[in-house]
């Protein structure tokens, strides 16, 4: 695949292995600091927020900025943040409102560090190789985050509290250093511009995403498509912490395996992906997963213990992890990469940028029953995914793809 994708590859690896420690441990500290499900809910739709408010602007710096030193730029300050909160924790001064906070910095960094990561893509990749290095990410991020940093944070949580945020900031670091070392051949500025022309105003590239976005019937129904049902699943997953370990009385320290255990379907449903679209259709394999995601969401709702709980869960990853990768290969496919970092901010202005929302609805109606965010998240989900059938079964074609 190439000496750049593989360190942009190796540079994932040890943020997810971060990622996958901070998502067990993030959550059961927040229940130590607080019984509210909406501060709770809060947390979450902090790491969202900077999807709307930064997406576009930081998507226009993507296609300015050498992207390299955006990736170790923003895995720096993640590295930072979660250093002070290890010590604040292991000193008795975190709050819920700093942990808060530090959600919506480290929210910032992520859409620095995923909107560049996602499009130097097209650009160190070969179209027909799309496909395999998006799954490629997404099985190494599944296997980190939830088989190894999962379950390590819930083992590192019981021995100290601040020990699993302490070895996030070293991931962070680490990753740092890896994305200063991707080869800077392959990180020119991918502007058409010529060296003589002026480039447009920074407001003015905002603009153009907007308009190309409004414009182009297929994307924009894809992400209003996709920022509906992204609401509904933050909604049902606001307060899902609570819900395990209160309703389903699961013991703390498991809350990590939990999450591994749910990866498998991940993990299965990324490395199928490619060859499910290979042999039925990107479309279909794309309509599937997002119509079963939605549908388990509901039927989580219902779930009387644990053990059916974690059953649904691991379907659900198995279905959204297909539609994650074979949507992520039909915007690369679709959106000019000149043009990527511009478009793909402003889509997950939209798209990521509703979740806080979502989550902030869901733990509202958690407060009046932990079971409520998943049951009307469900519905909705699944009653828009099953309306647009049609239009999903026609995006590979109008997307001038093969498959």
């Amino acid at each position: 695949m190439g000496p750049a994708f593989n360190r942009l590859w190796a540079g994932s690896i040890i943020s997810n292995l971060a990622d996958g420690v901070l998502i067990a441990a993030a959550p059961l500290l927040a229940i130590t600091l607080t019984d509210s499900t909406v501060l709770i809910s809060i947390i979450g739709a902090m790491v969202m927020l900077p999807w709307l408010l930064f997406a576009m602007p930081i998507g226009v710096m993507v296609d300015r900025v050498d992207r390299k030193y955006i990736l170790a730029g923003s895995n720096a300050i993640r590295s930072v943040v979660i250093g002070v909160m290890a010590l604040g924790i292991a000193t008795g001064h975190v709050t819920i409102y700093w942990l808060i906070f530090s959600a919506f910095i480290i929210g910032v960094c992520e859409v620095a560090t995923d909107t560049t990561a996602q499009s130097l893509i097209p650009q160190i990749l070969d179209k027909e190789h799309y496909e395999k290095g998006n799954s490629r990410l997404q099985i190494s991020e599944t296997i980190i985050q939830g088989f190894i940093g999962s379950p390590l944070s819930g083992f590192l949580y019981a021995l100290a509290i601040w020990l699993p945020f302490f070895i996030n900031s070293i991931g962070y670091a680490v990753a740092t250093l890896l994305a200063l070392s991707i080869p800077i051949q392959y990180l020119q500025d991918v502007r058409t511009e010529s060296s003589t022309e002026k480039k447009p105003h920074f407001i003015e590239d905002i603009k153009f995403g907007i308009a190309y976005l409004y414009n182009h019937k297929v994307l924009r129904r894809l992400v209003l498509t996709t920022a509906t049902i992204g609401v509904c699943y933050s909604m049902g997953t606001a307060t899902m912490v609570l819900f395990i370990i209160k309703e389903l009385e699961l013991a703390p320290k498991y809350f990590g395996v939990i999450l591994t255990i749910q990866g498998v379907g991940a993990l299965l449903g990324a490395i199928v992906a490619p060859k499910a679209s290979k042999k039925f259709g990107r479309s279909i394999v794309m309509t599937m997963g997002i119509t079963l995601s939605s549908a388990v969401l509901l039927l989580q709702g219902f779930s009387p213990n644990i053990y059916v709980f974690v059953a649904l869960a691991t379907c659900g990853g198995f279905a959204i992890a297909q539609w994650n990768i074979l949507l992520m290969a039909t915007y690369q496919t679709v959106i000019p990469n000149e043009l990527y970092g511009r478009i793909h901010g402003t889509r997950r202005t939209l798209v990521w940028g509703m979740m806080p929302i979502g989550s902030l609805i869901g733990g509202v109606l958690a407060h009046f029953n932990l079971r409520l965010p998943m049951f009307v998240g469900g519905v909705i989900a699944t009653v828009i995914a099953l309306g647009s059938i049609n239009f999903l079964l026609s995006v590979a074609k109008t997307s001038g793809t093969s498959q």
